[in-house]
């Protein structure tokens, strides 16, 4: 039990030692000549707060190399892999508070709100072109060619999503594709990269791609529950844009699949009105909500096998527990 312990506190402390790197690199590389610019890049950082890219492309990383208890199984490429992962995360927040109209975001003002939408698109237009100056930085053409399909996977998930705005008969199928696309793609690659990286075997690294994946899949239901039925002041960022933007969200989708006629015009007219009480009530008495929280759960049960691959090791299980909170955490 002490040599478990023992084990898991040395892993704890090379992840916080890796994303400390992650960090340095990130601020290294959006240090500007321009004061205004840096001043922005700095508020953007508060951003970062999970780091659950770069914690997967650092775990996967350790997990399928020869020895996950060495910090020397962490490369300087899974750290600038991870940074790149993160900039790429981080422009996509900022562009989406735009299109969302968040005012919100880690318990303070979005760039939109602080200083405008134009100022918010090139933002994040220049976290993307310094996360592509950061990856040429690996020396690996292949990393790059593919972080440019998960970005425009990404883009192409986002612009399904606005095409199917208040479009109450979105289908199950086509709102998985959608998270599918804009959510779990870059955390599939994640950890896809930091397995590649440590010279994993093909079946590993599927292995991993699936798991990053699933967990990609069951934090973006996660979220879509808090925003229809979370707190503002425990999330920290603005709530309820779903909603006003007419997306169609997993616990929507189950309340109106399995409403009955006066239950679904009731929810119907309260989705044109943009009611968000009256559909968090409606969900939560239908079930609607614990069933979206049950396939969000079935997700990370998924996830969780795909990692039988790996042998057992501390780093394995802290994937564990990083998987099984995605849908546990209230923020």
């Amino acid at each position: 039990m002490i040599d478990s312990v023992a084990q898991h506190a040395a892993v704890a402390m090379i992840l916080q030692e890796c994303l400390e790197g992650v960090e340095h690199i990130f601020e290294r590389q959006l240090t500007s000549d321009f004061p205004a610019v840096n001043q922005l890049c700095r508020h953007v950082e508060r951003y970062r707060g999970k780091m659950l890219r770069p914690t997967l492309v650092v775990l996967c990383g350790l997990a399928a190399s020869d020895n996950p208890s060495d910090r020397r199984s962490v490369r300087d490429e899974h750290l600038t892999v991870a940074c790149v992962a993160e900039m790429i995360h981080m422009a996509t927040l900022v562009h989406d508070d735009v299109l969302d109209e968040a005012e919100t975001r880690r318990k303070g003002q979005t760039v939109n709100a602080l200083r405008g939408n134009e100022t918010a698109v090139m933002l994040g237009d220049y976290l993307i072109s310094n996360a592509f100056h950061v990856c040429s930085k690996v020396g690996d053409p292949s990393i790059n060619l593919q972080f440019g399909e998960v970005t425009n996977t990404l883009c192409e998930g986002e612009l399904i999503q606005l095409h199917h705005r208040d479009d109450t008969s979105l289908d199950e199928a086509t709102y998985f594709e959608i998270i599918r696309r804009k959510t779990a793609a870059l955390v599939g690659a994640c950890c896809r990269f930091g397995a590649t990286l440590s010279g994993a075997p093909d079946p590993v690294i599927r292995a991993l791609d699936r798991f990053g994946m699933a967990v990609g899949t069951a934090f973006q239901i996660q979220d879509d529950v808090l925003d229809l039925a979370g707190k503002e002041a425990v999330v920290g960022k603005s709530l309820g844009r779903d909603l006003q933007k007419g997306k169609m969200t997993l616990p929507l989708i189950l309340l109106l699949a399995h409403a009955g006629a006066a239950e679904r015009a009731f929810v119907l007219d309260a989705i044109a009105r943009r009611d968000d009480a009256a559909l968090r009530g409606a969900a939560e008495r239908s079930g609607a909500l614990d069933r979206a929280r049950q396939r969000a759960a079935a997700l990370v049960r998924d996830a969780c096998r795909e990692l039988d691959v790996l042998a057992p090791s501390a780093v394995r299980d802290l994937l564990h527990t990083l998987a099984e909170r995605t849908v546990s955490r209230e923020f």
